[in-house]
């Protein structure tokens, strides 16, 4: 194996190692773009490998990613990079079923097995709804999609409609990331501590990301305000706003950092600012879904422009989740209104009670499997996996 890594370099060893399994021994496999893919596909593992004893394989593109570090002997993982390791993995892979949370298959360098029919698994790493916040086409080529509500069933359906498409499985699924979220927040004691030692209330700023996006627009504004007013402000940016624009995140890092308030936070791939936040303002983030759903407190919106990937999406007539319940989990803030927002924070969060009941019944209403989505995902598994069997019997 050294000689290989030597050679070929890590990423190419690896994929060969992958492709030296047995038919059998890569019946399942998850393929991660990156670390953040775990906490999805963290449930539906828990139920294949510990309860139904199943083996599975784990194929990842990040060098970090937890899954490499791990010791379950029903878990294979292998590490194969971003570069033509990557593309070949695709193109020549030979396995029943491979479930990924990255979209737009077929469309860009990620294609389909060119040599073997193998069953492609979407599961949604966000609440939010299916034809306006991804492209056209993002989910045309997979054969089961995993759909956290509804709205993605309807929505999905309503594409293959207007575009004459083949129905694909669409199966009630759920949010891995939210059971995760609601498991952990009984330790959390979340209604405690929303409050540095000092007593200073924790407030999250944490948006989307795009050139009109909040931190790309009034994100200094903002932050300058909550400090202003004795906040302890933690400012979480997308990932996508760290590669595309680092020099608004450098320049509210000089801006601030000398601040004890002021946090910049980015690992995203922690959720436990959550539990510790007396409030979070947001745009059109989904994360405002998960802080509302798990803390059951609401969120504030600042209403800048939403950003649009499908610049044909208003051929599907469903209105998008994200445009639907914003004022009902929340307040939605005009960009004009930032001076005002200490005020609305104290007169939103000192009366969270009316807000309460109704974010409960919101969630029921739009997640499927509250807190059961690693046992639905597993079983949807396992019943693919044994009609493929069946079908080549």
């Amino acid at each position: 194996m050294k000689f290989l890594k030597k050679i070929l370099g890590e990423e190419w060893a690896e994929l060969q190692k992958f492709n030296q399994l047995s038919q059998d021994e890569r019946s399942i496999v998850f393929y991660a773009e990156d670390s953040s893919s775990f906490v999805h596909f963290e449930q539906i593992i828990y139920e294949l490998t510990e309860k139904m004893e199943c083996q599975i394989c784990y194929v990842t593109s990040a060098k970090d990613d937890p899954i490499l570090s791990n010791q379950n002997k029903r878990i294979r993982a292998f590490y194969i990079g971003l570069g033509t390791a990557r593309i070949t993995f695709f193109l020549e892979l030979k396995a029943k079923i491979l479930v990924m949370t990255m979209p737009d298959l077929e469309t860009y360098q990620i294609k389909r097995s060119k040599v073997y029919p193998v069953h492609y698994v979407y599961v949604f790493h966000s609440i939010n709804s299916t034809h306006r916040n991804y492209r056209k086409s993002a989910f045309d080529h997979f054969d089961s999609i995993f759909c956290v509500g509804r709205h993605q069933i309807e929505e999905i359906r309503a594409t293959e409609s207007v575009y004459n498409l083949n129905p694909k499985n669409l199966v009630e699924h759920g949010y891995g990331l939210l059971d995760k979220l609601q498991k952990n927040k009984s330790v959390k004691k979340t209604a405690s501590n929303i409050k540095t030692k000092d007593g200073k209330k924790n407030i999250l700023v944490a948006p989307s990301w795009g050139e009109k996006g909040l931190l790309e627009t009034v994100g200094s504004d903002l932050v300058r305000i909550l400090l202003d007013n004795k906040y302890h402000v933690i400012v979480r940016p997308h990932p996508m706003t760290i590669r595309k624009w680092p020099h608004i995140i450098k320049k509210i890092k000089q801006e601030f950092n000398d601040n004890l308030d002021f946090e910049m936070e980015t690992n995203t791939n922690s959720f436990e600012t959550l539990y510790s936040t007396y409030g979070l303002i947001s745009d059109w983030s989904g994360i405002g879904f998960e802080y509302a759903f798990v803390c059951e407190r609401p969120v504030l919106y600042i209403d800048v422009p939403q950003k649009t990937n499908n610049p044909y999406y208003n051929d599907i007539t469903c209105k998008p989740l994200e445009n639907s319940i914003r004022n009902l989990i929340g307040k939605i803030i005009s960009p004009n209104e930032l001076e005002n927002i200490p005020k609305i924070i104290e007169s939103t969060y000192e009366n969270i009670e009316c807000f309460k009941t109704k974010i409960q019944k919101i969630q029921k209403q739009t997640i499927f499997n509250l807190e059961q989505s690693g046992i639905r995902g597993a079983q949807e598994i396992v019943k693919i996996l044994h009609e493929k069997k069946t079908q080549s019997n």
